[in-house]
């Protein structure tokens, strides 16, 4: 009798172990001098419909939620991750239900936490073929402009379980639907990703960019590549004709995002993040610090 009591009691509880959410273990941190400011805490909040910042103060990680699963864009820092899911989980949405995490250029500040978080949720990561080899490699590829940093100091958790998408590829989660644009230029294997979010009737276009900074390491020339320039005009030219309501970029820096949380708090009831310029906005200014680069390098 005591030998079917263990096994009926072995039958019962196994299933509720196995939906036991795994608990997230960080990987050990990142070093740099903008580290700690870059992981410095921030509330996480909405921006639109079905889709809220849950990445830190500096450094930008965007979810997206449906009944069917949720979407992870970025993972930040290694030190990061425990914070991204500390915020998934304030907002009252389950990690574990992560189901893709879309990375947009394979740094360690961009993901550096991703090995993490897919451990902890089983995600599939999903990247461009360059971006791909980057992540497997955990660190920059012999194309990246900011490869002469060094192996030490460009260094992340390598991932796994990635799957390539190709340009203007839709990724699906259930009623979720994120597009895919490449934008490569600050790395080969960038990409921008692109999806609508929705409040009742009102539907507006999000546009989560790539870094389109012309940042390299010491000694490194864009204009020595001129099909590289080409393709950095394209990504810039791609970016600003998309369809673009609310923009995140992956420095919320890079478009203000802290001062827009700022004035939502000092007027509950709007919503600053909604602004139809944005997209033009910041590709105009990257489109000049491209242009002071490359003026810079003739010098």
């Amino acid at each position: 009798m005591r030998c079917r009591a263990l096994i009926l009691t072995a039958a019962l509880t196994a299933p509720l172990m196995a939906q036991q959410p795994k608990t997230l273990v960080a990987d050990p941190p990142s070093e740099c001098s903008d580290c700690p400011g870059w992981n410095a805490p921030q509330e996480p909040f909405k921006l639109f419909g079905n889709s809220y910042y849950v990445g830190t103060a500096g450094l930008s990680s965007v979810l997206i939620v449906s009944d069917d699963g949720l979407i992870l864009m970025d993972g930040a820092l290694p030190q990061s991750a425990p914070l991204i899911d500390q915020h998934i989980r304030a907002l009252g949405f389950d990690p574990a239900k992560i189901k893709i995490i879309a990375n947009s250029h394979a740094h360690y500040d961009h993901a550096g936490g991703i090995n993490a978080l897919q451990r902890a949720t089983g995600a599939t990561v999903v990247a461009s073929a360059s971006g791909k080899k980057a992540l497997e490699l955990g660190n920059s590829t012999p194309d990246d402009p900011q490869v002469g940093f060094g192996p030490k100091a460009m260094a992340f958790p390598p991932v796994k379980n990635i799957r390539v998408v190709a340009d203007n590829e839709v990724v699906r989660v259930g009623p979720l639907a994120v597009t895919a644009h490449y934008t490569p230029g600050h790395t080969t294997g960038a990409v921008t990703w692109s999806w609508q979010s929705c409040e009742g009737a009102r539907c507006v276009n999000v546009v989560y960019a790539d870094s389109l900074s012309a940042v390299s390491a010491p000694g490194f020339k864009f204009s020595k590549d001129p099909a590289r320039v080409d393709a950095f005009r394209k990504s810039i030219a791609t970016v600003e004709q998309l369809p673009c309501d609310v923009l995140v970029t992956v420095h919320p820096d890079f478009v203000g995002i802290p001062k827009k949380l700022a004035r939502m708090k000092e007027a509950p009831g709007t919503n600053p993040f909604v602004d139809a310029n944005s997209c033009r906005a910041y590709t105009a200014d990257r489109r000049k610090m491209l242009d002071a680069r490359l003026a810079e390098e003739k010098k």
